[in-house]
C-alpha cells in the first residue's frame, strides 16, 4: 500500500519544510507546538471566495466560533435555491490548529465542490479533552442545520468532513446521530487520513514511523493530550474502529497516504464501512504522506485527491 519512493513533488515539499529545522510536535509544550502549526499552516486567503463570515453559535460547553466561506452568493442572498453545505474540523491531533490554519482547504473545499464550508472552532485538549471535541462536533451539525436558511443552503444536503482528527470527530458526530437518532444525520462524510485506531504496532505505523510531516510519537503524544484515561481509548467516539458497527452511516469517502502512519487505520475503517453497510469510496494514494492536501497549489496528486473529493460532495450533497 506504499509506494517505492515519495512523489517527487510532495518530497520537494517535505525537504523545504524539514530544512527550516522545526522540531516534533511531541518534543514541544502544547503552547509552542500550537504557535508553529498556525506559522505553518496560516497563510494568504486563497483561493478567493465571495464571502466569509466569523460567527458563533452556543455549544454545550460554551460559545464556539465558526467560520462560513460561500464560493457564489452572499451568505444571505435570497436569489437561487438553498445549496450544499460542509461542515468541517479541522486536523491538530485534537490539541493543535485553529480557523486560520485550515483556511486554505475550506476555501478550496468551498469552490471546488460548490458548498457553503462552516468550519468549526472547537475547543482543544489538554484544557478540555475527550468528548469536549466530540460534542460540539455533534453540536455544530445542528446548529449549520437550524441556521440554514440565513446561511442559504438545504439541511437536506448537509455533509460532515475532516482532516486527521478532525476525520475522526466527522465519524463521531455521524455515530451520535444513528445512535440517538439526533437530527440531523449528515448526507455525507469526506474523511482526510482520518484518525481511526489506537493501535500504534500497525504496518503503517512502523512503516512511517519517523514521518514525514507526522510520526509514531506524535501521535502518542496527541492520544495523551486528548484521552482523559486509557478507558477512553474504548471509546468509539474517540477511536471509530472500536465502534461496534459501522454499518448505517451517511456515504463516506475515505482519503489515505501510502506514507501515512495513519494508512492502516483509514483503510480498516473504508474496508468496515463497506463491509458493514456504509456506500464508501476509498481514495488511496500510495506516493503521498499525511497532510498532502494541503500542498493542492504545490503538488499535482494533491490537486487531483482533492478535486476528486470534491467531487464526491458535489454527487453525494
Amino acid at each position: 500500500m506504499r509506494a517505492d519512493e515519495l512523489d517527487p513533488d510532495l518530497a520537494a515539499a517535505i525537504d523545504e519544510i524539514e530544512s527550516l529545522g522545526l522540531p516534533a510536535w511531541s518534543d514541544l509544550s502544547v503552547a509552542a507546538a500550537r504557535d508553529l502549526e498556525d506559522d505553518l499552516f496560516s497563510g494568504p486567503p486563497e483561493p478567493p471566495v465571495a464571502e466569509v463570515r466569523d460567527l458563533a453559535f452556543d455549544g454545550p460547553h460554551g460559545e464556539v466560533p465558526v467560520r462560513a466561506y460561500r464560493p457564489g452568493t452572499a451568505l444571505d442572498a435570497a436569489d437561487g435555491e438553498p445549496g450544499r453545505a460542509l461542515v468541517h474540523f479541522h486536523g491538530g491531533g485534537w490539541t493543535l490548529g485553529t480557523l486560520d490554519s485550515v483556511d486554505g482547504i475550506c476555501r478550496e473545499l468551498a469552490v471546488r465542490a460548490g458548498a457553503v464550508v462552516v468550519s468549526v472552532d472547537y475547543r482543544l485538549a489538554p484544557e478540555h479533552p475527550f468528548p469536549v471535541a466530540v460534542d460540539e462536533a455533534a453540536a455544530a451539525v445542528g446548529w449549520v442545520a437550524e441556521a440554514a436558511d440565513a446561511l442559504g443552503v438545504d439541511p437536506a444536503r448537509l455533509g460532515v468532513s475532516g482532516t486527521s482528527a478532525g476525520g475522526a470527530l466527522a465519524v463521531a458526530a455521524s455515530l451520535r446521530a444513528r445512535e440517538f437518532d439526533e437530527p440531523p444525520t449528515p448526507t455525507g462524510q469526506f474523511l482526510l487520513y482520518p484518525i481511526a485506531g489506537h493501535d500504534f504496532e500497525t504496518d503503517s505505523y512502523r512503516e512511517n514511523a519517523d514521518g514525514p510531516l507526522l510520526t509514531r510519537a506524535d501521535m502518542r503524544w496527541f492520544y495523551e493530550q486528548y484521552l482523559r484515561s486509557p478507558v477512553d481509548a474504548a471509546n468509539p467516539y474517540a477511536v471509530p474502529l472500536r465502534a461496534a458497527h459501522l454499518g448505517d452511516l451517511p456515504p463516506a469517502t475515505v482519503v489515505t497516504a501510502g506514507f501515512d502512519p495513519l494508512r492502516d487505520d483509514g483503510a480498516a475503517l473504508a474496508e468496515r464501512f463497506g463491509r458493514e453497510g456504509t456506500a464508501v469510496e476509498h481514495r488511496h494514494y500510495p506516493a503521498m504522506a499525511h497532510g498532502f492536501c494541503s500542498l493542492a497549489d504545490r503538488v499535482p496528486t494533491a490537486e487531483a485527491a482533492l478535486s476528486a473529493v470534491a467531487e464526491d460532495v458535489r454527487e453525494r450533497l
